[in-house]
């Protein structure tokens, strides 16, 4: 075998290895073997370097019967560190993420509507230098960032294609991001980074068709697959808060007329609220709801409604197994999902579908795009050499 087709098998085994310990610790030496067919001493060898180098140690041992014991295998969490951000209309959220998607440490920060991208980048390039030196993070041991936010993004290149709720179009934020940080930088829409975290830590573990839904400052939903978003050609899958409902109905911030999101979406509540009466947020209108002000119970009623047609719309097209409501509305107001839910199992899921899935609340709540857009950073640039 030529050397280089050796060095690729080893750094293969190494990979191996490592990805068995981070997904089924506490482990043995002995159950790694036997799984993936390399021999006991191969096994230690890798186990022996990767303990050197951080990235493993090993546990208390434990009997394996007849009196033998086996040391058991897990991780240094903190051996690599991702950074994970969420870009959202009035909010940035940043923490630091290790190896099993465990939030370090984080902070929130106010963002105005207004913040143009320019500023937003150099703030949040700031924000990172500082979270490190603050919390004593070594540069060497964070792999990357990675972002998450509404809209269309090119994955590939770091651009934010299209974002309504930002107001950002062909953003280059990648190549800035890292110009100010030095690090790597994915980007990747905020659904979809949520949905990986809750399929790996929350709501999904097990699932094998899993669709999240948000509702908060717009609507959306991403849809993991065996494991893998799904993110259609333009990695704009999910975007049903756009599709249309009313062709002459309200005004979208998009620009279009009836979507989907101007019946649920926070500021469209607030708009129709304050034509009654002033309402500054939307825990003022759910007071007025759970005091029954006919106006509100009419408004949040209807909401909920549309909800119900949104979870219908996702089960019909897509079939998944798992269906879990996210996004701000969710988390300020659990009560949502009871109510969604039984308006699903009675009348607004079709029928043949109301048993097909389960039904759940996200896990992770405001944690989960940080979570998510942490894990993906560490995927996209986490190489064993």
């Amino acid at each position: 075998m030529k050397k280089h087709d050796q060095d690729f098998m080893k750094r293969q085994n190494r990979l191996t290895v490592f990805e068995i310990i981070k997904n089924q610790r506490p482990i043995s030496r002995a159950s790694i073997a036997k799984q993936t067919g390399m021999s006991a001493t191969t096994v230690s060898r890798i186990v022996g370097e990767l303990t050197e180098e951080g990235y493993i140690q090993e546990s208390e041992q434990v009997s394996a019967g007849l009196g033998r014991k086996s040391t058991l295998l897990g991780l240094v969490d903190g051996s690599v560190l991702s950074i994970g951000i969420e870009l959202d209309r009035h909010a940035i959220s940043v923490g630091i993420v290790d190896l099993q998607g465990n939030i370090v440490c984080s902070e929130v920060y106010s963002r105005l509507s207004e913040d143009s991208s320019t500023d937003t980048l150099e703030r949040l390039g700031s924000i990172v230098l500082e979270m490190l030196e603050r919390n004593a993070i070594k540069r060497n041991r964070v792999v990357g960032i990675g972002v998450g936010l509404p809209g269309i993004v090119n994955i590939e290149k770091g651009i934010v294609v299209f974002s309504v709720q930002l107001g950002w179009k062909n953003v280059r934020l990648s190549e800035r991001l890292k110009e100010l940080t030095g690090f790597e930088v994915a980007v990747d829409n905020e659904l979809k980074v949520k949905a990986l975290a809750e399929h790996l830590k929350g709501a999904a573990i097990g699932s094998n068709r899993t669709a999240l839904i948000g509702f908060g400052n717009g609507v959306g939903s991403a849809l993991i697959i065996e494991g893998g978003i799904y993110r259609g050609e333009m990695n704009s899958a999910g975007e049903i808060g756009h599709t249309t409902i009313d062709p002459n109905g309200m005004l979208c911030e998009c620009g279009k007329p009836g979507c989907l999101q101007t019946y649920i979406n926070i500021s469209s509540l607030l708009s129709e609220a304050n034509k009654i009466r002033p309402i500054h947020t939307i825990e003022e209108l759910f007071d007025a709801y759970r005091v029954k002000e006919p106006w509100a119970v009419h408004l949040i009623d209807r909401a909920l409604m549309y909800m119900s047609i949104t979870v219908n719309n996702v089960v019909c097209m897509y079939n998944p197994d798992s269906v879990i409501l996210s996004g701000e509305l969710v988390d300020k107001f659990p009560e949502i999902c009871s109510e969604v839910k039984e308006l699903c199992s009675t009348r607004l899921v079709w029928e043949p579908l109301r048993e097909s899935f389960s039904f759940h609340r996200s896990e992770l709540n405001e944690r989960g795009v940080v979570i998510g857009s942490g894990l993906l950073a560490q995927t996209r640039f986490f190489v064993l050499e």
